[in-house]
């Protein structure tokens, strides 16, 4: 990866330069038997399409607090990113109230109508499927991604130092972020090509640089598993030869 990389944006833009086609984020959900494959190329387009839709529709600016209801899957990781590369703090199991913009999974759109701002809802279905009937007072992220551009140029530089993520109570900027997670997979010995199986949530800071920074910051790649604790041994063991895991977590 490019040293000079600063922000989780700039990591995203060496890995789409390093090998546009290799694995980004593979995720299944174990509840419903959902599996879907992310190349670079394909999770970079979801997140310029997001950061489009964020900074353009939702007016929102460098420096605003979206609290971020989602749990451990590709599109969360998606919403991460985009936040990123707009310069917006991303407040993962924030507080709605407090927040400039929420985004709301099925589960927690009660919680998220204390957000007075704008407010977001996924289905969280397989192939990022439409509510049949959006959420009332969100708008349904499947109907308005699509449209988004494929490309994304922020209207202002994303600082570096400036607050990026807070996770679990702890506060990070774009460049503590990159430098952390270069350590965390340095720590578990990730690097190119690298296959990282995870299965911890999205809650903690340990659950989100295994399911996505650690192998985005080394040029691995991230098997996300939500409800793993249904797979069953056999199953795990299975999926960790058919997705050729170099290591667990």
């Amino acid at each position: 990866m490019n040293a000079s990389d600063r922000t989780p944006a700039d990591l995203l833009r060496s890995a789409l330069a390093a090998d546009p086609a290799r694995p980004m984020v593979t995720f299944y959900d174990d509840a419903t038997g959902e599996r879907v494959e992310l190349s670079v190329a394909t999770f970079a387009n979801w997140v310029a399409k997001t950061a489009n839709l964020l900074q353009g529709d939702l007016a929102a600016e460098p420096g605003d607090r979206l609290a971020l209801l989602l749990p451990a899957h590709w599109q969360s990781a998606v919403w991460l990113l985009a936040c990123a590369s707009v310069g917006v703090v991303a407040d993962v199991q924030g507080d709605p109230a407090a927040a400039d913009l929420v985004v709301s999974g099925p589960d927690s759109l009660d919680a998220a109508r204390a957000c007075r701002g704008e407010r977001i809802a996924l289905a969280l279905r397989p192939l990022g499927g439409t509510f049949p009937q959006a959420p009332e007072g969100f708008a349904d992220y499947a109907v308005e991604v699509p449209g988004q551009g494929d490309r994304f140029a922020p209207f202002a530089p994303v600082d570096p130092d400036a607050p990026a993520l807070t996770v679990g109570g702890a506060g990070f900027t774009g460049a503590e972020l990159v430098a952390r997670s270069r350590a965390d997979g340095a720590a578990l010995g990730l690097g190119a090509g690298s296959r990282l199986l995870s299965g911890r949530t999205y809650d903690t800071w340990d659950g989100l640089s295994a399911g996505l920074f650690a192998p985005l910051a080394t040029g691995g790649s991230v098997v996300l598993c939500r409800h793993l604790g249904q797979l069953g041994e056999d199953g795990l063991a299975q999926r960790v030869e058919s997705e050729r895991v170099t290591l667990s977590v």
